[in-house]
């Protein structure tokens, strides 16, 4: 049972990086090469092109992208670590323990990581402007229950603190928010995606002159592993450049159930 999960995991990972793309210029790269073969169009180009034009800004973009996701994990931690801290406050730090202040906190809570992962999953502009202000809404609704807790027989010094919990939270968002905004530099994808994707194509009077340098029937050897390998690495850093799209198997996931049961 296990190898068999583990299996279905290792294949949807796989066809994540090797996709309708990587075919479509897996073939035209074979009949380029067949092309030139047949006209005699044969050259020898430098190998080094390939790292220097298209291998090397690629990398760059998948570590780049990388970190952004690693940044928005952290950040992510501390949204979810301060929400807590504020639910733990309204249970654990009134003295008249005959109040809703708790569940309202956990409702709102749970509302606004909902309209967080609508946020960042939505295609629309006019969809992520309205859920943000949405989520802005509920900041404010957090910020105004907190001044509930003076009636409770909590300090004014607790509820300070609780308030710069509420502003940890905003910032985290905030950040979240500009890393989804702000991607990779555009240019640099626009030019990575052209070479990749012409590369394979432009190179087959360089492919056609290996032809002789292979034993019969893998003369296309190399112009389907220069596809495969450079269209896949395109595909690995589109699903990093999108980590809350809920679509790669390293996309950060938005799930306010799991922080929810921790509210009891």
């Amino acid at each position: 049972m296990f190898q068999t999960l583990h299996m279905k995991k290792v294949l949807r990972s796989f066809f994540l990086i090797i996709n309708y793309k990587t075919l479509i210029i897996t073939a035209l790269s074979v009949i380029s090469t067949y092309i030139c073969y047949r006209a005699g169009l044969t050259a020898k180009f430098p190998d080094m092109l390939v790292g220097v034009a298209i291998v090397f800004p690629v990398v760059f973009s998948i570590g780049s992208a990388y970190n952004r996701r690693e940044t928005a994990l952290q950040r992510f931690s501390d949204f979810k670590g301060h929400a807590l801290a504020i639910y733990y406050a309204t249970r654990d730090w009134t003295t008249d323990k005959q109040n809703d202040l708790p569940a309202r906190t956990r409702v709102l809570i749970e509302s606004m990581m909902g309209l967080m992962r609508m946020m960042f999953i939505a295609k629309n502009q006019h969809d992520i402007i309205a859920n943000e202000r949405k989520v802005f809404q509920y900041f404010s609704k957090l910020s105004a229950m907190t001044m509930e807790l003076r009636a409770y027989g909590v300090q004014s010094g607790e509820i300070s603190r609780i308030n710069q919990y509420i502003s940890k939270m905003i910032i985290a968002f905030d950040n979240l928010k500009i890393i989804h905004t702000y991607r990779t530099p555009i240019t640099l994808r626009a030019y990575s995606k052209v070479f990749i994707y012409i590369f394979p194509i432009i190179y087959g009077p360089y492919f056609a002159s290996t032809f002789h340098d292979f034993s019969a029937h893998l003369e296309y050897v190399m112009p389907v592993l220069y596809s495969f390998i450079l269209v896949s690495l395109d595909n690995i850093q589109d699903h990093l450049e999108h980590p809350f799209d809920e679509i790669g198997e390293d996309d950060i996931r938005i799930d306010e159930k799991e922080l929810i049961v921790h509210m009891d």
